[in-house]
């Protein structure tokens, strides 16, 4: 799980992105659309159109970083409402509930893969 310090902003883009876009890509998104520069040491939160994959763009004080997860079975819920369109801001404790399966209006765990014990 990836830890974000509470202080750090964090943005959630609202349209499904293509997952084949790496730092540059995602990078684009942050200037042309967000219209935000990524080395404020903003996070900034990326979906599939399916749910099921996440990538995460961060500046790391000497560079970009990527974090990615693509869940096995169930799907990711996305923030639920945008206040100009194209990015959501949210805490990191929804960020966790987020990537942890937790269902944002209930608290209750979600659909997702376990490996068999």
């Amino acid at each position: 799980m990836i830890s974000v310090p509470s202080a750090v902003r964090i943005f959630a883009y609202a349209l499904p992105t293509d997952m084949r876009k790496s730092f540059d890509g995602l990078h684009a998104i942050v200037t042309n659309e967000f219209e935000m520069d990524v080395m404020r040491g903003d996070y900034f939160v990326f979906f599939n159109r399916s749910l099921d994959r996440c990538k995460i763009l961060a500046w790391d004080r000497d560079g970009l970083v990527v974090w990615a997860k693509r869940l096995e079975r169930g799907c990711f819920q996305r923030p639920l409402e945008s206040t100009n369109g194209l990015s959501i801001e949210i805490d990191s404790t929804t960020l966790s509930m987020i990537l942890g399966g937790a269902d944002l209006k209930t608290g209750q765990r979600r659909k997702r893969y376990q490996l068999a014990s």
